[in-house]
C-alpha cells in the first residue's frame, strides 16, 4: 500500500460575498412578504456573509457543475494540467440534475481526456466521500493521482419561485397561509461553492498533508431522515419520494425543496457525532492530545458551544484553541465546507511540519459522519 499525500488545495467562491441583509433580495421574497424566520434563523447560526452563484441582477452564473469544474482548474498549473488527472471524484448534495451523475457533468465541462469518474450521493458527508475513494484509489495503486471535490448550488433550490406554488395552494385553503418552517429553515443556512483537493503518492508542494486514516459511521440504521429533499416525510417517520406523487402535487408540496426536522437535529446531531469520534479514536489509539487542529464542519455557531459540552460530557474534550472555524464568513457550504476550511488552514501559515489535523464532517440527512486524520510534512 502507498501513503497518500494532499499536495494541492483549492477553493471556488462564486461572485461577491452577500451580507444578511441582501440575501433575501438574492433569493427572493416568499408571497411578496419578508421573512419572519430569517432573523431567528440568523441570530442562531452567526453567519455574517456567504456566497451564491447569482449575480447582482438576480441572473445564474454557474450551476453545480461550472463550480466544480472552477475548482478543479485552480487546482491545476503548468506542471500539472486537468489532462494528468487519472480519477475525478465529486460529491455534492445539490447535483443540476438527476441523471447524469455530477462527476460526468464536470468531466464534460473539463473536456480533459478519458479518465475514471466517481460521483458519491448525499448530502455534507458526499466531500468526504468522494474524497476516501479517491484516498483508497491511490492506496492501493489503482490510480497515480486523484483529484477530489466537495461542490454546492443550493441558492438554485431556495429561491422564492420553488415555494410559490405551495403558497397560492395554501392560500385557497386558509386565509393566512405560513410556509413550514422545516422548509423555509435552510433558505438561511446554506449557500454555494466548491472546494477540491488533489492527492498523489509522493509528498509534492509547500504543505503536503499526508492521510494517516480516513472513517466513516452511519446511525440509519436507528434513526429517520432529518434532511431530505424530493421527498415528504410521513407521521410515522418513512419519507415518500416524489415518484410516487403526481407531477401537479409537486410544486403544490416544494417536494423538491431541501426541508430539515429541526426537532429531530438538535436532540440528535451532536450525540451521535461525540459517539462516531469516540469509535474513531479507540479505533486508531488516539484522543485529543493527538490532535493539534481540529477542524469541525458546523451547520451553525449554535452548535459550538454544545459541541464542546457533549465531548466534554462523553469524555473527550477537545481544548478551544485547537479549534479551526471559518464558517462565519464563508457560509455552510455543505459538502464543500471542509475542503475550503482546509484551504484556508494551510492557506495561514500557521501550520508546522508533524502537526495533526482532525477532519470531523456531520451529516444530518440520516446522521452520517466522516473523519480524516492528517499529518503536516
Amino acid at each position: 500500500m502507498k501513503d497518500v499525500y494532499i499536495t494541492k488545495i483549492a477553493k471556488f467562491l462564486p461572485n461577491k460575498p452577500v451580507s444578511n441583509e441582501e440575501m433575501e433580495e438574492k433569493l427572493g421574497v416568499i408571497d411578496g412578504k419578508a421573512s419572519k424566520a430569517r432573523r431567528v434563523v440568523l441570530r442562531n447560526n452567526q453567519i455574517k456573509q456567504r456566497y451564491y452563484a447569482i449575480d447582482e441582477h438576480g441572473n445564474t452564473t454557474h450551476n453545480n457543475a461550472q463550480l466544480t469544474k472552477e475548482v478543479v482548474e485552480k487546482l491545476c498549473d503548468e506542471n500539472f494540467t486537468t489532462k494528468d488527472i487519472q480519477l475525478l471524484s465529486c460529491g455534492t448534495s445539490s447535483p443540476d440534475q438527476i441523471l447524469p451523475s455530477h462527476a460526468a457533468m464536470v468531466h464534460g465541462y473539463l473536456k480533459n481526456g478519458n479518465m475514471e469518474i466517481n460521483s458519491p450521493s448525499g448530502a455534507c458527508c458526499s466531500g468526504m466521500n468522494a474524497l476516501k475513494y479517491g484516498y483508497l484509489s491511490v492506496m492501493t495503486g489503482q490510480v497515480d493521482n486523484a483529484v477530489c471535490a466537495g461542490s454546492e448550488r443550493t441558492s438554485s433550490w431556495m429561491t422564492s419561485d420553488i415555494f410559490e406554488n405551495e403558497v397560492t395552494h395554501l392560500k385557497e385553503l386558509e386565509d393566512n397561509p405560513i410556509l413550514a418552517f422545516n422548509k423555509e429553515f435552510l433558505r438561511w443556512m446554506l449557500s454555494d461553492g466548491a472546494g477540491a483537493f488533489l492527492l498523489e503518492s509522493e509528498p509534492k508542494g509547500k504543505n503536503p498533508l499526508k492521510i494517516e486514516w480516513m472513517e466513516g459511521y452511519s446511525y440509519a440504521f436507528e434513526m429517520d431522515a432529518c434532511m431530505y429533499a424530493g421527498a415528504e416525510k410521513k407521521e410515522d417517520g418513512n419519507l415518500k419520494p416524489w415518484s410516487e406523487f403526481p407531477a401537479d402535487e409537486w410544486g403544490k408540496m416544494s417536494l423538491f425543496a431541501m426541508k430539515q426536522d429541526t426537532r429531530l437535529l438538535g436532540a440528535n446531531i451532536l450525540v451521535k457525532g461525540v459517539d462516531s469520534l469516540k469509535q474513531a479514536y479507540e479505533k486508531h489509539g488516539i484522543g485529543p492530545e493527538d490532535v493539534d487542529y481540529y477542524l469541525p464542519h458546523i451547520s451553525s455557531y449554535y452548535f459550538k458551544e454544545g459541541l464542546y459540552e457533549e465531548m466534554e460530557r462523553q469524555g473527550i474534550p477537545m481544548p478551544w484553541e485547537k479549534w479551526f472555524l471559518n464558517l462565519e464568513h464563508v457560509g455552510n457550504v455543505g459538502a464543500a465546507s471542509i475542503y475550503v476550511m482546509l484551504e484556508e488552514l494551510v492557506a495561514s501559515g500557521k501550520l508546522k511540519k508533524g502537526d495533526k489535523i482532525l477532519l470531523h464532517v456531520p451529516e444530518s440527512a440520516r446522521f452520517s459522519y466522516m473523519y480524516a486524520y492528517l499529518t503536516v510534512c
